[in-house]
């Protein structure tokens, strides 16, 4: 005859395991490459806000519209018999640095500062994905964020130009005109993008970090114009005198050889990314003078350097950030 084993004492080590009927996964696991596509494509929807509710969307739906309104404009125009407004490189400088700044500022944050806030890192780094995984995938998908508010307007542009103009030899050269464009237009975010993502992970808190980037770019901005607008002032004062011909008070001016852009008025444009942009686009042979930055002729290879250095910086600072809250 068996007998039953007296039951656990309250104070003891032992217990029962109970089964309590899941199931185990047995289908496909996919592995990191599809779970960084999936983190990615969760970011790029997060850029514009969607999947959230209305108040997500008023930033990217305004700036996006105000980006795309000189297109409007442009193909209203040419469409009363006026040349092209517009050109695609610089397409209106000042209107794209502002609404860039303010779509930066707003939703960078958006992607890396929640996360940070709501503690939820240690989730994502508990799956099989390496701490560099986190800040790639957000990364590419607010570059490719970046890329659709600056290359849609330029494809409307050129849309609204080549429907107001005829001939083969036209549509041509409204093509070449815009490959450019675009690839100024992939500059621009591609280190948008890694500056405003680096700023924005170091605080957990969004109103720091909105704070933080928009601060950035418009502080160095305004430096950088303020610098150039004195050193303008400068050079016209050394100058000296207009040559002037034929003695009399209405004898007609002569204009002296040009003079060479001073140096210090090409080192202004190195304290703004929204400078650096414009020099390295006529370093490469931008026609177009958007009155950022003089032009800085062999210079702009100190441009480019520059702009690369804040490109390299802004990715290792971002990596770095995140190898740190792995650990942490």
């Amino acid at each position: 005859m068996s007998v039953e084993a007296p039951p656990p004492s309250p104070g003891s080590a032992t217990g029962v395991i109970h089964d309590l009927g899941y199931r185990r996964y047995d289908g496909p696991r996919l592995g990191r490459p599809r779970i960084v596509a999936a983190l990615t494509w969760h970011s790029f929807r997060s850029a514009f806000g969607l999947g959230r509710g209305a108040k997500a969307k008023i930033v990217p739906v305004i700036t996006f519209l105000a980006l795309c309104l000189p297109a409007v404009v442009n193909a209203f125009a040419m469409s009363r018999g006026n040349a092209r407004l517009i050109s695609y490189d610089t397409y209106s400088p000042v209107l794209r640095a502002l609404v860039m700044t303010i779509f930066v500022a707003v939703q960078a944050p958006e992607l890396v500062s929640r996360d940070l806030r709501s503690r939820v890192l240690p989730l994502y780094f508990s799956r099989p994905i390496r701490s560099s995984d986190y800040p790639l995938a957000k990364y590419i998908a607010f570059t490719a964020a970046c890329l659709v508010m600056i290359e849609v307007p330029l494809l409307l542009l050129y849309v609204g130009s080549i429907v107001n103009v005829h001939g083969g030899a036209a549509v041509w050269a409204q093509t070449r005109a815009l490959i450019p464009g675009l690839l100024v237009g992939l500059m621009w975010s591609v280190v948008l993008a890694a500056i405003s993502l680096f700023l924005a992970s170091l605080t957990g808190r969004r109103g720091f970090a909105t704070g933080a980037v928009a601060i950035f770019f418009l502080l160095t901005y305004v430096l950088s114009q303020i610098l150039l607008q004195v050193e303008t002032q400068n050079t016209i004062n050394q100058s000296g005198p207009v040559q002037v011909k034929g003695g009399g008070p209405g004898g007609p001016i002569v204009a002296g050889p040009p003079l060479p852009v001073p140096t210090a008025e090409k080192v202004s444009g190195l304290f703004s990314p929204f400078t650096l942009f414009d020099g390295v686009r006529m370093w490469l042979g931008g026609t177009t003078q958007a009155d950022q930055v003089p032009k800085p002729g062999s210079f702009g290879a100190v441009y480019a350097v520059v702009l690369l250095a804040i490109l390299a910086l802004s990715l290792t600072g971002l990596f770095a950030r995140y190898r740190k809250a792995r650990l942490a």
